[in-house]
């Protein structure tokens, strides 16, 4: 063995330990609806990505400071926490309202929560925003960008090792194909599906915090309606992170009904917000 496969052996085994590494320190957790999940990161990691995100986001995008709309977010920001553990009720929840005609609404961990004023042409009323943002609520309840980072961050060690073994056999050129055409394998056939996983996850999440928050669960539905009738054309779905509108809101709408004695519950314990139309 001459000294280029010396160093190409020990590149590929080192290779391997890396992956192996990364792997073993992904911690195994259970999501809210039972899934199994695994996180590479802490979540005060997470929390501490998710505040230096937002003020940067805040920093760059013009917000509206005071208003109704601020006042109108923040108490159905404020309903829906409620509902979740003290661990996350905790967490130094914050919102901010970006000036943006695109009806679009993100949660950050750390409890960071960002809406569009264009959301506010969708979300007709109070129930369908806190639809919305219970969506977007359930995704940091389920520490679904720690998992994200977590897969992708592995996805891509696995594929540096396929590279490296690769271009041992079949030299610089079978090591690029290899990645470039796995990278793309993996982004249509483990990372998408697996996002599209996390949106069910947080709708279903979302629909009931609603319920419990006193919001009406069949309201998410409509929300659906309203933001097809607000968007032109879409990706197919087998190649998108969300999935189709349509199935969406037959999921919903299936569900809406289970949630519906909890919604009533909720009303007559007192939980009836008022934070909007």
């Amino acid at each position: 063995m001459n000294r280029a496969e010396r160093f190409m052996g020990w590149k590929r085994t080192g290779l391997v330990f890396a992956m192996a590494a990364a792997l073993a320190a992904c911690a195994t957790t259970t999501s809210p609806t039972g899934r199994t999940q695994y996180m590479a990161y802490s979540d005060g990691e997470l929390n501490q990505m998710g505040a230096q995100a937002f003020n940067e986001m805040k920093s760059k995008q013009k917000t509206q400071t005071g208003g109704q709309q601020n006042a109108y977010v923040q108490c159905v920001v404020n309903a829906l926490v409620q509902q979740l553990p003290p661990e996350w009720r905790g967490l130094p929840w914050e919102t901010a309202v970006f000036v943006d005609d695109s009806p679009n609404a993100f949660a950050l961990p750390g409890g960071k929560v960002g809406v569009n004023t264009g959301m506010f042409k969708v979300a007709k009323n109070q129930d369908q925003l806190a639809a919305v943002i219970g969506h977007e609520i359930g995704h940091v309840y389920a520490r679904h960008t720690n998992e994200r980072v977590s897969r992708q961050s592995a996805t891509s060690t696995g594929l540096a090792v396929l590279g490296a073994l690769a271009g041992t056999r079949y030299g610089q050129t079978g090591s690029d194909l290899v990645t470039q055409g796995g990278g793309m394998a993996a982004q249509v056939g483990v990372l998408l599906p697996f996002s599209r996983t996390q949106e069910g996850e947080a709708d279903e999440i979302g629909q009931r915090l609603m319920a419990q928050a006193g919001f009406d669960p069949a309201q998410a539905a409509d929300l659906w309606e309203n933001m097809i009738a607000a968007s032109a054309g879409r990706s197919p779905e087998w190649l998108s992170t969300h999935p189709d509108p349509q199935n969406r809101i037959r999921s919903l709408e299936a569900r809406a009904p289970s949630l519906q004695p909890v919604y009533l519950a909720a009303r007559q314990a007192g939980h009836t917000p008022r934070c909007g139309p």
